[in-house]
């Protein structure tokens, strides 16, 4: 083997034990700390209340109302009461709902003192699917948003095109809304990580990341062996 072919060798150990290795193991560790700490950046968030939510409702004017019952927030958004019927609950903070029911009771009692909690949490089933370790159907509770659903499908692969996966809404799907995964690990801006509702679809794309091991070396090892063939 000639000098040069030895030279050409160590230039390719070196960039597989150095740049391209780093970039691998920095996807791997990205990776990884996205997948344990997804239910944390959700828990970060102001909880609102969602259908299937089971509240226990009590109004100390009139103990009856809620004694001993549970309130679920149905599939429409709303929870029946006494007196009042049908109300919002949906996308409402605890507080504000709360605040809504003694608008609501005001009309019957006077003062009306409410307090409202959160018996059991409702689940929303998301579909995640594309370039994810396990794709499939997930019930997410707690916290529905588009990290807590990639956390739950086994975070992203090599494959994944970080910076355009895809939110669809079953209720307009029609119109998929695009998401920049990397900007969200790579900042920490949470603005795209959207809350994910009911029968929603999250899909990740291909990229045309070059693996090094796997598109590179192949490459210079044929040339390697075009050269020494040349060369004997």
């Amino acid at each position: 083997m000639n000098r040069k072919l030895i030279a050409l060798s160590l230039v390719i150990g070196t960039m597989a034990t150095t740049g391209f290795a780093k970039d691998i193991s920095t996807e791997a560790v990205t990776a990884t700390s996205m997948e344990t700490s997804a239910s944390t950046i959700g828990s970060d968030q102001i909880y609102r209340l969602r259908q299937g939510d089971e509240l226990t409702i009590d109004v100390v004017q009139q103990m009856d109302l809620g004694a001993n019952k549970t309130f679920t927030i149905r599939p429409d958004g709303y929870v029946s009461f006494p007196m009042v019927g049908n109300i919002k609950a949906d996308g409402m903070t605890v507080e504000e709902f709360t605040q809504s029911l003694i608008n609501s009771l005001s009309t019957y009692i006077i003062n009306p003192e409410v307090s409202v909690n959160v018996a059991k949490l409702g689940g929303v089933r998301v579909y995640v699917f594309g370039e994810i370790n396990k794709p499939g159907a997930y019930t997410l509770t707690k916290s529905s948003t588009v990290i807590d659903a990639i956390g739950a499908a086994g975070s992203f692969n090599w494959d994944t095109a970080k910076k355009k996966i895809f939110l669809i809404h079953q209720n307009d799907p029609t119109k998929p809304i695009e998401i920049n995964l990397n900007n969200i690990l790579k900042t920490g801006d949470m603005s795209q990580n959207y809350v994910m509702r009911e029968g929603d679809i999250l899909y990740l794309t291909k990229n045309s990341k070059i693996s090094f091991s796997r598109d590179i070396v192949p490459i210079l090892t044929g040339a390697y062996m075009v050269s020494r063939i040349g060369k004997d």
